[in-house]
């Protein structure tokens, strides 16, 4: 029984699709279709970043092609997604973005497993948009939610990046599990000769933007009393964030901030490894209350501890693990304190470090959440019957 189980899934062919994403996205590629892949599953995973195509680590990867403008993306490049997916005429496609649910739908009439993955709550995140008018927000907020909750009950399960985005979802569609964006264990590992020769450094990691904290994290650098600097890795949005970007810039606390721009992963190795505490202090809006930042995760793999914002959800975690201190993340002062305290008591973020490790190896880990996806994907295909056959005809867009 095994045996046959073993030889569908070495003959079912699956397909990740994304519109938005980098073809390397920790969640998408580094975790779910190198997972996926490593087990056994033919994986190919369609993109439209005008890279061109590609294989790596068992995965092909297949570019559509990038075009600018959002319509254009939503239009024409979600299109192209459609032909590349008909070719590869895959058993279960797994869909990445919202504007590709229309793809998901079609793909369902062909008699496909179809699985969408919310990363986001997406009306939610519709009235955390503050840029646009409370009205509108309001209005595309609901509308997404009523398109949302009349097409996603059609696919054959849902997957989602957290347990309250799932249980949201429950009410849409009773196959809906979480899997969690938690670190893939020993990826980011202080090494023990680093942990003797850390430097007064603290670090954030991942987009920069006026709700992520910025304006308060730099703000914090100028009333600190040690003699900490920010390690900054990651970007500003080159359209929303420009401003904000010419504040936090010509501010005093700057002086004490080294930006190091987009950092791969081994870049944020290197950071995590020189650092004392990672930040993860983003604004109190309603879409990041119940979220899980990947990076206070990563922060906690690394062994460093966290300074995080006080929502009830981050502080239990904190809390419990003794990993980290959480403050008002609207507070530059208190960031400071926490970053002091922390910068001036080694022994005390020695121990909050290895605590959060500890709790990752244990608990927030991948190799706990890649168990669901493969579970997940056994039963849709022992659901829908498919014996898959090794003759079945060849991969058309397959690459030589």
């Amino acid at each position: 029984m095994l045996d046959n189980k073993l030889q569908n899934i070495k003959n079912c062919k699956v397909v990740h699709l994304t519109s938005v994403h980098d073809r390397y996205d920790t969640r998408i590629f580094l975790k779910q279709c190198r997972s996926l892949a490593n087990r056994g599953f033919l994986v190919s995973l369609v993109v439209a970043d005008g890279k061109g195509d590609d294989s790596r680590d068992g995965v092909k990867i297949f570019d559509v092609g990038k075009l600018n403008g959002r319509i254009n993306r939503v239009l024409k490049t979600t299109s192209h997604i459609l032909v590349k997916a008909k070719i590869l005429d895959a058993d279960i496609y797994h869909l990445h973005d919202p504007e590709l649910i229309p793809i998901g739908l079609k793909l369902k009439k062909l008699g496909k497993i179809v699985i969408f993955d919310a990363h986001e709550d997406l009306p939610k995140q519709l009235l955390g948009k503050s840029y646009s008018a409370f009205f509108l927000r309001r209005l595309l907020s609901w509308s997404f939610a009523r398109y949302e909750a009349t097409t996603c009950k059609v696919f054959d399960a849902i997957v989602t990046a957290t347990p309250f985005i799932r249980d949201k979802f429950l009410s849409i569609n009773p196959n809906t599990i979480d899997i969690n964006n938690f670190p893939i264990l020993g990826e980011l590992n202080v090494k023990e000769q680093v942990l003797r020769d850390k430097e007064k450094q603290i670090c954030y990691v991942g987009g920069i933007g006026k709700v992520r904290g910025i304006i308060e994290i730099v703000a914090a650098m100028d009333l600190i009393s040690s003699e900490a600097r920010l390690q900054l890795g990651g970007e500003f949005s080159k359209v929303i964030e420009q401003d904000v970007m010419r504040e936090v810039k010509s501010s005093r606390g700057w002086s004490k901030v080294d930006e190091l721009g987009f950092l791969d992963r081994n870049g944020v190795q290197e950071v995590l490894n020189r650092s004392v505490l990672g930040l993860v202090t983003l604004h109190p809006l309603i879409n990041y209350l119940d979220a899980l930042p990947v990076k206070m995760f990563e922060y906690m793999s690394a062994g460093i501890p966290v300074v995080a914002s006080n929502f009830p959800l981050w502080q239990q975690i904190v809390e419990e693990h003794d990993c980290g201190v959480c403050v008002d993340p609207l507070d530059p002062k208190k960031i400071a304190e926490a970053i002091d305290d922390l910068i001036n008591d080694p022994e005390k973020a020695r121990r909050m470090g290895e605590n959060g490790e500890r709790a990752v190896l244990s608990v927030y880990n991948w190799s706990i959440e890649e168990q669901k996806l493969f579970k997940l994907y056994d039963k849709q295909l022992s659901k829908a019957g498919l014996n898959i056959l090794s003759d079945r005809k060849p991969n058309v867009g397959s690459l030589s």
